[in-house]
């Protein structure tokens, strides 16, 4: 059994002497695991970093086997987000997202495109943290969790949304919302009407798309949401915080 194909590598752990378990995504295969020999070596780590594209050839005997890697360099996602701190954890979060909540060796090819897309157009800064948000609720969509956003659960209305219900997933206006607006996430209008966006926005948006990360992609298979995508919210949320303060000031 083998196939080969591009690859965006999502995590890669040593194992043994100087070898890895790397889980990568493809198009066609979705998240697979195998056994990356030399992957944890002086030399061949780089390759295995997450984030980076590679095009990356798996061999089994038996198609349930674990099976073993190799690859090449295509493109250093991990390398060239490095020097932004920012670009680094949406990054790292985006891959860890994937590889806690994908089922294995199901293919995603939406999730797939979107995540490639998100690590080529990184070095854009903060801005790509609409499209980190987008690509959650893509991914959430794909799993079978998908927020419905077109129209108010209350009201019909499909103008003014301003607020999703928690327990549902569901867009509420503001007057539908009316004394419950407390108990409900706030939905950034970037979500809907694709404007630009403030770091409160992102921060509301992260919020939003975890909450149900949390609850479904990874609380129904018992897992805790990855330590990197909390990072990466509290780094957000932090941005904001400055951000009102200076308009306050």
């Amino acid at each position: 059994m083998d196939w080969d194909a591009p690859a965006i590598v999502l995590d890669a752990r040593p194992y043994g002497e100087g070898d890895a378990i790397a889980t990568v995504m493809t198009a066609e295969h979705g998240a697979h695991r195998g056994l990356a020999r030399g992957g944890a070596a002086r030399g061949r780590t780089a390759i295995w970093q997450p984030g980076n594209l590679v095009h990356v050839r798996w061999v089994a005997r038996l198609s349930e086997q674990l099976g073993s890697f190799s690859a090449e360099l295509v493109h250093p996602g991990a390398a060239l987000a490095m020097d932004d701190a920012l670009a680094l954890a949406m990054l790292s979060a985006a891959c860890a997202v994937a590889e806690g909540a994908l089922p294995e060796r199901e293919a995603h090819p939406r999730v797939f495109d979107g995540l490639l897309h998100l690590i080529a157009h990184l070095p854009q800064g903060a801005e790509m943290l609409s499209d980190l948000v987008r690509w959650e609720t893509l991914l959430l969509a794909d799993l079978g969790y998908g927020l419905d956003l077109a129209s108010c659960a209350v009201t019909g209305e499909t103008t003014g949304l301003a607020f999703v219900s928690p327990k549902t997933g569901r867009a509420v206006t503001g007057a539908g919302a009316g004394v419950w607006a407390s108990r409900l996430l706030r939905l950034p209008p970037f979500l809907v009407r694709g404007n630009d966006a403030t770091p409160a926005d992102w921060r509301d948006g992260l919020r939003l798309t975890g909450h149900f990360l949390r609850r479904d992609a990874f609380g129904h298979h018992h897992r805790p949401l990855p330590a990197a995508r909390q990072m990466l919210y509290d780094r957000v949320a932090a941005l904001a915080a400055d951000s009102e303060q200076h308009d306050a000031g």
